[in-house]
């Protein structure tokens, strides 16, 4: 086994891939850290360089053969190096230097999508991947992140996201009002995701009003969305609670609200709600 070409933590590299794990500093490089083999395979296209530890490199020979294949440098590092790279305690052996991937709010909207995810205030950055996870994983065709919400690149997001991160577009920093009122004009009925609702999800569904174009906004995990936010949306929607928990947190709402959403545009003769027999 060939020694590792990266060995010393006061590498240039090292440095910038350590001072990523700010936010100044990614916003500055435009560039961010991804860990693991599943976060590595998926980001080939948006690569810079790839760093590997020589035992991680006879694990996913594979991997590395696509970043050469896209013409990337690949170094092999040893353990002390990852680690240093990585955010994680234990590290899978394999990094990546990724560039920005946001998309501009316009380019969304050109698109006319017809199922987004807006992130209203989100400030934790686990629940932000986890939703835009959620949105890949139902077809969504963007996710919106206002300029309230956590930094899209924060480590903790970006493992959250567990890919999805690369499959669809994301706008980042939009204000809220400039969110709902593009949505609204590019033809999406602006939905509300709050327990105080007065429709609930099940009734949207009976009434089959969620087969068209729709942008879901979801608040903050602790105090949910403000009213001047709710006051912005065509209806305020709540998940009904048929048993005694309190609530739902904010990643398993989205993601029951957008599968309602999903479910509803694809079938062929409307949708009925989700308990009807």
């Amino acid at each position: 086994m060939p020694a590792p070409e990266l060995t010393s933590l006061k590498s240039p590299r090292v440095t910038t891939a350590r001072r990523l794990g700010k936010r100044s500093f990614r916003g500055k490089e435009r560039r961010f850290i991804v860990e693991g083999p599943q976060a590595v395979r998926e980001a080939i296209a948006h690569l810079v360089e790839v760093y590997v530890t020589p035992e991680a490199a006879d694990r996913h020979a594979d991997i590395l053969a696509a970043a050469r294949a896209a013409h990337l440098p690949v170094l092999t590092a040893s353990d002390e190096v990852i680690a240093e790279m990585s955010d994680t305690v234990t590290p899978q052996g394999i990094v990546g230097l990724c560039r920005f991937l946001d998309s501009p709010f316009e380019e969304v909207l050109r698109a006319r999508p017809r199922l987004v995810a807006v992130l209203a205030n989100v400030r934790d950055p686990g629940n932000a991947g986890t939703v835009l996870r959620c949105a890949d994983a139902a077809g969504a065709d963007a996710v919106v992140l206002t300029d309230a919400s956590v930094d899209l690149y924060n480590p903790k997001a970006v493992r959250a996201s567990v890919g999805s991160l690369f499959h669809l577009p994301v706008a980042v920093g939009v204000d809220v009002e400039h969110a709902v009122s593009g949505l609204r004009e590019a033809g999406a009925r602006v939905l509300a995701a709050d327990g105080a609702g007065e429709r609930d999800l099940d009734s949207e569904l009976d009434d089959g009003l969620l087969g068209g174009p729709t942008a879901w906004i979801f608040g903050n995990e602790a105090w949910g969305l403000p009213e001047a936010t709710r006051a912005l949306a065509d209806e305020v929607v709540r998940v009904p609670i048929h048993g005694r928990a309190e609530s739902l947190n904010l990643a398993t709402a989205a993601a029951v609200c957008l599968y309602a959403s999903a479910r509803a545009q694809r079938a062929p003769a409307g949708c009925r709600s989700v308990t009807s027999t």
